[in-house]
């Protein structure tokens, strides 16, 4: 089965709206569960792109103002959770976002940044302090919005080894799947992923995992082999 994938316009691609294309990647479904890992702009209280961050200008960003902008509300089910990815300075912005979206927040999810002994990788940035860290913020919107069952006991804690930049650990889609409902949608999507519809400029529907060794370093296939 091919699954739809889109272009999210980019600043180097004007001539498209992010808006329209996002509806007409949805269509009629809406969709009760949303991912998403936006391309947060980093800046300074000047304006200027926060120094630490400069190293990461090759890649397009969005202003919280252009995220907000998006019609996620649209494209909801009355009934609807959102995990929200967002770095640790921006956790503001994070918040105003889904409140734009239309979730009230509730909870967050912490992913520990493992190097390959299981220490924390301090390779990331950060003005105050090294980032080993990033936060899904967890919110939802309507009635009856509590995870499913698998929810009440699941940690809020993900731990693995960091990859290729901004990529995100596939750990989160089986939470995802466990703790709400479908239909899915993830926007800013790096990869098609079966049950899910995928809207991103990074969004390719051949995608595979490239570290060939990425299974023996994730926290969820080092309980699989400790089982075994």
């Amino acid at each position: 089965m091919t699954l739809p994938v889109t272009s999210a316009p980019s600043p180097a691609q004007p001539d498209l709206d992010p808006a329209r294309d996002l509806l007409a990647v949805a269509g009629k479904k809406r969709f009760a569960t949303v991912l998403a890992d936006p391309p947060w702009r980093f800046v300074n209280r000047t304006g200027k792109m926060a120094p630490e961050h400069h190293r990461l200008s090759r890649y397009g960003t969005l202003s919280v103002e252009e995220i907000c902008a998006l019609p996620v509300a649209k494209v909801l089910a009355d009934t609807a959770h959102l995990y929200l990815w967002v770095p640790n300075a921006l956790l503001p912005e994070g918040l105003q976002v889904m409140q734009a979206w239309g979730f009230q927040y509730k909870t967050n999810l912490v992913w520990h940044k493992l190097r390959k002994d299981g220490g924390s990788d301090g390779r990331g940035v950060g003005f105050y302090f090294r980032n080993v860290t990033e936060l899904i913020l967890f919110g939802v919107r309507g009635k009856n919005a509590r995870t499913l069952d698998p929810g009440r006991t699941q940690v809020n804690y993900l731990g693995t080894r960091k990859r290729e930049h901004s990529r995100k650990p596939d750990e989160q889609y089986d939470l995802i799947e466990a703790c709400s409902p479908g239909p899915y949608l993830e926007m800013f999507a790096r990869g098609a992923r079966p049950k899910w519809t995928v809207w991103g400029n990074q969004a390719d529907d051949s995608y595979e995992p490239t570290w060939d060794t990425y299974a023996h370093n994730s926290a969820t296939q080092r309980r699989v082999a400790a089982a075994e």
